[in-house]
């Protein structure tokens, strides 16, 4: 593949950038921390109307007719610039289980409105059984009446739900609890009688919910995908998941390099700037290191993934090294900046923060060395 970005990536990267530095402000980073919905309706409505929520649809659905790359080369200034809000919830975990899996009348009904802005999505996949990561460790049960199902159950770590209009609830319908086959994936609207939900504290400060599931009632339409059939459509759409964090990671670690150069370029100590020691030289190269050797495998497995090449080893590769990566990054950022770097008001800990909570998310980097190892036959 070729590595470099196309004239119209490289258009979308830079327009991306200058609308989030002038809308996306650490300023504003905070204080949708502390707002209950987590977004603003206004940001939202100028996202959509540059085209982003539906830059991976095709045009017969509103979208603009790109691929994963260039939602990869999005996704990277989003996490770049710690973007609040549910994007990610609704375009990549929504959007493209709908493109993946849906009907044709689904997806005019769904794409059309995601694309537009008028429609904000999630998934209810993890449940609190969940102690190492497992995508098939579901528990949360439809069971058939007439005409549709009853769906019982919590799941937890719901990206949020608390504004949702709409909800795709990986459920059983058969099988045991651990099994790929017997998932089913519905379509509920979130304001439907019996769902309740609950605002969790998390470590990124960001609006991941605990969503109740009483007996709610589901019409047999809502099918995504197909009766007992989820557990396919799961799969891939947690390796499109998890490549999309990756882009997240990868541009949060790269504003970390580059306010940390900036730092070492002008604190002083003993008389020096500290950017000319070694250990802080050494530092900046180790986090160079981290995040292009994650961008371009990170890279690959999107444009494998954009062309439909099997691509599970590569995935699970990019995930792997881009959690620990990130980390590893912020890490040494903090040792550059010392004591600053772990103020409050500081721009530090919002990404050691959401280091932290994306390197479990859709799995670990355990979880994917073991699908490496299996891969190349251990």
């Amino acid at each position: 593949m070729d590595f470099h970005l196309s004239e119209e990536q490289k258009m979308l990267k830079e327009s991306a950038r200058d609308f989030l530095q002038m809308e996306c402000p650490k300023t504003f980073v905070r204080e949708m921390e502390k707002d209950p919905k987590g977004y603003t309706p206004e940001l939202w409505r100028k996202m959509a109307n540059l085209g982003w929520m539906g830059i991976v649809f095709p045009e017969e659905y509103g979208g603009i007719g790109g691929d994963f790359l260039d939602l990869l080369v999005l996704l990277e200034e989003m996490g770049r610039a710690c973007l609040p809000g549910p994007f990610f919830s609704t375009v990549v975990l929504g959007g493209l289980s709908i493109l993946e899996a849906g009907t044709e009348s689904q997806k005019k009904e769904f794409l059309t409105k995601i694309a537009s802005g008028d429609l904000i999505l999630t998934l209810a996949h993890i449940e609190s059984a969940t102690r190492q990561f497992d995508p098939y460790l579901i528990d949360v049960r439809a069971l058939a009446e007439q005409n549709g199902y009853l769906i019982d159950g919590i799941k937890i770590f719901v990206p949020d739900a608390h504004v949702a209009k709409f909800m795709i609830c990986v459920a059983r319908t058969k099988g045991e609890m651990d099994s790929k086959e017997g998932i089913t994936l519905f379509l509920i609207d979130a304001r439907s009688p019996g769902i309740k939900w609950e605002l969790l504290k998390t470590v990124a400060r960001d609006k991941q919910c605990e969503v109740l599931f009483q007996k709610v009632r589901v019409p047999q339409e809502n099918i995504l995908g197909g009766l007992d059939r989820g557990g396919s459509v799961l799969e891939k759409l947690l390796q499109k998941a998890a490549i999309a964090k990756c882009g997240e990671m990868i541009g949060g670690a790269q504003f970390v390099l580059d306010m940390c150069v900036s730092y070492a370029k002008e604190r002083e100590q003993f008389g020096k700037l500290i950017g000319t020691f070694q250990a802080v030289q050494h530092h900046c190269a180790n986090m160079l290191i981290n995040i292009e050797g994650g961008r371009y495998i990170s890279y690959k497995a999107a444009w494998m993934l954009s062309n439909g090449i099997p691509c599970k080893r590569q995935v699970a590769l990019a995930k792997a090294w881009v959690s620990d990566a990130y980390k590893r990054v912020v890490g040494l950022g903090h040792q550059i900046m010392a004591g600053t770097g772990y103020m409050e008001e500081h721009d530090m800990p919002l990404y050691s923060r959401r280091a932290k909570a994306a390197e479990i998310a859709f799995g670990d980097a355990n979880y994917y060395k073991k699908i490496v190892a299996k891969e190349i036959g251990l």
